[in-house]
């Protein structure tokens, strides 16, 4: 099978298109070919140096698939040959993640496609979308009539967390550019701020009466996170996806809650994903697909921070 194989740690150049063995699958597990594949962030970190995961070329990475089911391993339930089927494969010392034509892969953190996407859209779904769930709906369990900001709303994560705020009954404050703006209205955003040039302590004053934001969740950490601190209300809570560094004393002082989020697998998250696609209280949002062998480009994109969205190589074409 065609596989992107990433041949030592480096720049997007060390990603090679080759021809590796196909996968087996074992005891509880399915053997997917992949139609499609997401990129995500934490795959050019890997690119530069995966050590950290467990990681040592030659391994293929990639952590979205969207694809379907070719054989079912010993002990399978509940899928069968020919199933359209979407996933986020483990990073930890996986060496054969998304970027290849077939997957072997637990059952366990499996779930069948929604039927109203593509496997292009339906690949730009687990890893993202399945981070904002577990952080907007599991960790700051958001409810109805509550103000949730989000840092980062036009991204990969954060446009699934503007959206499932949204569907959970919340106001949303939501920060990105200048030049996605738009696209955080268009996700349902209440109020949207440039965070180059806005006043984000003024609208949230304005909007919740002085009284701060029930909750955060932040995909971009560091010190937007920092600055979010004394503008949640007391008690309030907090989630993030990166590095929490600084002086963290308004976390006490305030009685708040803050959350690590890294996501771990398992279909059942999918599954709830998949149920709010369908109510169509969930569209991922596709800034760029490219052919697999154009996955450096893809790379290059997300070494530069690119802020809409989720890029998706199309592995079958």
């Amino acid at each position: 099978m065609r596989a992107i194989v990433l041949s030592r740690f480096g720049g997007p150049e060390v990603l090679e298109l080759r021809e590796v063995p196909d996968p087996s699958p074992g005891p509880g597990e399915l053997l997917v070919r992949v139609i499609a594949s997401g990129t995500n962030p934490v795959d050019a970190k890997l690119r530069h140096d995966g050590r950290w995961a467990g990681l040592a070329p030659p391994v293929v990475i990639g952590y979205d698939a969207s694809g379907v089911v070719e054989a079912v391993g010993p002990g399978v339930k509940g899928f069968a040959p020919g199933d359209e089927v979407f996933y986020t494969p483990e990073i930890f010392g996986n060496a054969l993640g998304s970027y290849a034509e077939r997957n072997a892969v637990a059952a366990a953190i499996v779930a069948h496609k929604p039927a109203r996407l593509t496997h292009v859209q339906a690949a730009a779904i687990p890893l993202a979308g399945g981070t904002a769930y577990e952080a907007v709906v599991r960790r700051l369990q958001v409810r109805p009539g509550e103000t949730l900001l989000v840092q980062g709303g036009a991204g990969g994560v954060g446009s699934f967390a503007v959206q499932l705020g949204r569907a959970c009954g919340a106001r949303v404050i939501a920060t990105a550019g200048n030049a996605n703006q738009a696209t955080l209205r268009a996700l349902g955003a209440d109020v949207c701020l440039d965070y180059e040039r806005d006043d984000l302590a003024g609208a949230v004053r304005e909007e919740t009466g002085g009284a701060g934001v029930d909750a955060v969740f932040s995909t971009v950490g560091g010190a937007p996170l920092l600055a979010a601190l004394p503008l949640t209300r007391p008690f309030g809570r907090l989630a993030t996806i990166l590095e929490a560094s600084g002086d963290l004393t308004p976390l006490y002082v305030r009685n708040l809650t803050l959350h690590g989020v890294f996501l771990a697998r398992e279909g059942a998250r999918l599954r709830e994903l998949a149920r709010l696609v369908e109510q169509g209280k969930l569209e991922p949002l596709v800034d760029a697909v490219l052919p697999l062998d154009q996955v450096a480009e893809a790379h290059r994109r997300l070494d530069s921070g690119h802020g809409r969205g989720k890029i998706v190589l199309e592995v079958v074409r």
